[in-house]
């Protein structure tokens, strides 16, 4: 025991060098990747909120359809095709009326539902680790599992809808901002038309 002890450490001596500096590239990498985040956030939020939001809004798709989690699959799938159709609507120009109802009916009933969803989730973890579940006769595995489930839920949707919510204002502030400067522009050109009609008049005079 003492000789192949004796190999093990001869085998791998130099390795703990080996792993303090990967550990030390591994920090180095992480403190200027925060780095290079947050300039690019400073610099270019506009990009860095779109990117987020795309990868937020498509890696969790590839996890599910890979470990066959079909309720998210189903949840998500019905989620993102009426935010896109929201989305959609907002990004119009010009702009109906009816739009900004729209996208804050829709996204005020997924930030309601998210919150209360979060909450039982909370609510239910809590009382997992209180042993409440034992009561109801429910498996601290099975309770557990279902808080953790509608925590994730929760937190998922209501960040997602939030950044697509943040979103859609952004356009449509834009999008009004701009036809009101062409409404005063055109109001002003009328009103400097009608003004040089009369000014050859008061001349005649």
């Amino acid at each position: 025991m003492r000789v192949e002890h004796a190999r093990m450490h001869a085998k791998h001596r130099g390795h703990e060098a080996m792993h303090a500096e990967m550990v030390l590239i591994l920090i180095a990498t992480l403190v200027v990747a925060q780095l290079l985040l947050v300039q690019w956030k400073q610099r270019h939020p506009r990009s860095y909120n779109m990117v987020t939001l795309f990868q937020m809004w498509v890696v969790p798709l590839y996890f599910t359809v890979k470990l066959h989690w079909w309720r998210f699959l189903v949840i998500w799938i019905l989620f993102s095709a009426v935010t896109a159709f929201v989305t959609f609507r907002a990004t119009r120009k010009p702009l109906v009326q009816t739009t900004p109802r729209l996208v804050y009916k829709w996204f005020l009933l997924i930030y309601k539902i998210s919150y209360a969803t979060g909450i039982v989730g909370y609510m239910a973890v809590m009382f997992t680790l209180f042993g409440l579940n034992l009561l109801f006769k429910i498996k601290p595995e099975d309770a557990m599992d279902f808080g953790i489930s509608l925590l994730f839920y929760g937190l998922y949707y209501g960040v997602l809808e939030r950044d697509f919510a943040e979103m859609c204002a952004d356009y449509m502030a834009s999008t009004i901002g701009r036809c009101s400067a062409s409404t005063s522009s055109a109001s002003v050109a009328g009103a400097s038309w009608e003004r040089s009609k009369r000014v050859p008049t008061a001349k005649r005079r």
